[in-house]
């Protein structure tokens, strides 16, 4: 199955309960679509912005997507049913805190790919952050030893 088709993301978002290959395949959806998305935050998407995208999913999710599906999910119909900010904080209580630190990292390489980072895309990325229920502490990779 494809993750550019954003069939999961649906599945939770609809009241579903994902079993465990599922829930890493709702992490690579989650992950193309914030990703893709983020290209389109400042309304100026960068040709180095999409190859950015496309490394950080070959990375985090081993495959390889194309420049018009990144364009494609960047500009998706999607985001008019509901926002992405719905979307990630439900599919966010699915994904383990390492998946989501990954996935908030890659969005901050995305966004300084073309070296210009806009008001937009850091209040992007905070809403991101924000709808994973990621907190600044588990960004800077500080927890605390188990006692």
């Amino acid at each position: 199955m494809a993750i550019a088709d954003l069939r999961n993301v649906l599945h939770v978002f609809g009241g579903g309960e994902p079993d465990e290959e599922a829930r890493r395949h709702l992490f690579k959806e989650a992950a193309l679509m914030t990703l893709s998305r983020a290209t389109s935050s400042d309304s100026n998407i960068q040709s180095v912005e999409v190859a950015t995208v496309q490394r950080a999913l070959r990375r985090l999710c081993e495959e390889e997507i194309s420049e018009a599906d990144i364009r494609v999910a960047a500009r998706s119909e999607l985001y008019e049913r509901a926002s992405i900010d719905k979307y990630l904080s439900k599919v966010g209580k699915n994904m383990p805190i390492e998946d989501r630190v990954e996935l908030l990292n890659a969005l901050a390489d995305v966004i300084k790919a073309d070296v210009r980072v806009s008001e937009r895309e850091i209040e992007f990325f905070n809403m991101v952050a924000g709808a994973l229920n990621i907190t600044p502490a588990e960004v800077a990779g500080l927890a605390p030893d188990p006692a």
